[in-house]
């Protein structure tokens, strides 16, 4: 087979997570005093580090964003974290994968231990070799730093690996890592913005993953 070493995004990937999201980030715009945000266009939140959605959304100063952290967080541990999903069929492309033997991790922009949180919640744990997120201090919070830091999780190579995500900052991550990419059609990012960094493949569903593991 062409990959050993398979990665997926979390957010829009595996997990059906907007709801929780943005009930945690209007909770905490509501705290900081912050009106008017429209929160109806899920890319421009589900994907992006958190830090940059406070920044380009909220349009919070950046003195504010360690205590916007901390409450969101808190907003999200107590309820949003609880509202994720599962999308429909994914479990069963998991095992399908770990019964070829290929090694799997998520490599998700997410604290990691909300990221790990996140996937014993929707169910999947058991299907991961490894649970990748970022670091407390926001380290390691982009996807070309996460994909190497995930890949040395599994004892993989880059040649061997590729990243399947539903945004464009996943797209890109890879190509900066210089991994395949498989696009998530039925996730939250836009497609064509994901299209302009090389795609090998498109999965409208996630059983479509399934046809470009090989």
């Amino acid at each position: 087979m062409k990959y050993k070493y398979i990665l997926f995004d979390l957010d829009g990937t595996l997990s059906e997570s907007a709801r929780g999201i943005r009930y945690s980030l209007e909770k905490t715009c509501e705290k900081f005093g912050i009106s008017g945000i429209d929160f109806s266009d899920y890319t421009s939140y589900v994907g992006p580090p958190l830090l940059d959605t406070f920044k380009n959304l909220c349009k919070l100063e950046p003195e504010l964003w360690e205590d916007a952290y901390k409450v969101y967080m808190g907003y999200y541990a107590d309820k949003g974290i609880y509202m994720n999903k599962a999308y429909s069929g994914i479990k069963d492309v998991l095992k399908e994968l770990k019964a070829k033997g290929l090694k799997l991790a998520v490599c998700s922009s997410k604290l990691e231990e909300n990221a790990k949180k996140v996937v014993e919640i929707i169910g999947l744990k058991s299907c991961f070799d490894a649970v990748c997120g970022s670091n407390l201090d926001s380290s390691r919070k982009d996807k070309k730093d996460l994909i190497p830091y995930a890949l040395k999780k599994l004892g993989g190579n880059r040649d061997e690996a590729v990243l399947i995500g539903d945004t464009y900052f996943d797209a890109q991550g890879a190509k900066l890592c210089d991994i395949d990419f498989i696009a998530c059609g039925y996730g939250y990012g836009n497609l064509n913005k994901m299209m302009k960094y090389d795609c090998v493949a498109v999965a409208d569903t996630p059983s479509d993953i399934l046809n470009f593991i090989k």
